[in-house]
């Protein structure tokens, strides 16, 4: 666990390969599927992220395997490694590149925290699990290695760096070809962007947010539980599981919007 703790301090990023089974990833392929097509017949169920790309939040219990997620050993190993023993889960949701996805802008996924700029430790952790075996022409992630601690005035709100900063992101640049089963943890401040989907091919991913107890990432998203998963749930799991329980789950409206991706690069 120390290399996965000092690759995400180093490069911004670590994985596990083969953390589940390939039926696994189908079934959660299946599941994103499902609740993808549920969201775009809403207002604020899919928010663009770019041309032909979508992003959408979703609750638990829409996965069938997230108790086998959040309660992996590597998953909670790096939490607890990382943020400490009182993480907390708050955010599940998805990303779709679709045929004709562009190049997003470099970015990370909000300003860096003051306790990262000044102690440079990190808050948060983002995990990604692939529902498809990732090939080279179906617009693959993208990123900066070691850029998790870049701090200039010059990025747009905080989070998109100048274009005049590229030449550094594209020398660093290494994409990831994730395939079903694989697991990956990032810090979701290290510069990375979405590429070019050239394929008729769609590359869900699911997305997985955990915080530390100083984050506030929790506050621009509404994951819910209803009481009788809650019940059936382990105290290990429910104890880091951060969201209301309900009699009943609504569809998630959106709340983080992030404009600047919604052109592409143009």
């Amino acid at each position: 666990m120390s290399a996965d703790v000092e690759a995400l301090y180093t490069d911004g990023i670590t994985a596990r390969k083969g953390a589940f089974t390939k039926e696994w990833a189908d079934r959660l392929r299946e599941d994103v599927d499902t609740a993808f097509a549920e969201a775009r017949t809403r207002p604020g169920g899919a928010v663009g992220r770019g041309p032909n790309r979508y992003y959408v939040e979703i609750h638990p219990e829409q996965i069938r395997g997230f108790v086998e997620l959040v309660d992996h050993p590597w998953v909670r190993s790096l939490c607890t490694a990382v943020l400490g023993p009182d993480y907390r889960i708050v955010e599940l949701g998805f990303d779709v590149p679709l045929e004709g996805a562009v190049n997003q802008p470099w970015h990370r996924d909000f300003p860096l925290p003051e306790e990262t700029r000044r102690e440079r430790r990190l808050t948060s952790l983002a995990f990604n699990v692939t529902t498809v075996d990732t090939a080279e022409d179906m617009g693959p992630f993208e990123i900066a290695p070691g850029t998790q601690w870049d701090d200039s005035p010059e990025f747009g709100n905080g989070m998109f760096p100048p274009k005049s900063h590229y030449d550094r992101y594209l020398g660093r640049a290494v994409r990831k070809y994730p395939q079903r089963g694989d697991i990956s943890a990032r810090t979701a401040l290290t510069i990375h962007r979405g590429t070019r989907n050239e394929s008729t091919k769609s590359r869900p991913v699911l997305v997985l947010g955990v915080d530390g107890p100083e984050a506030n990432n929790g506050d621009r998203h509404d994951t819910a539980v209803t009481t009788a998963f809650w019940d059936s749930l382990s105290e290990r799991v429910r104890k880091h599981l951060d969201c209301p329980r309900v009699s009943e789950l609504v569809p998630v409206t959106q709340k983080h919007t992030i404009e600047g991706l919604v052109m592409g690069d143009a």
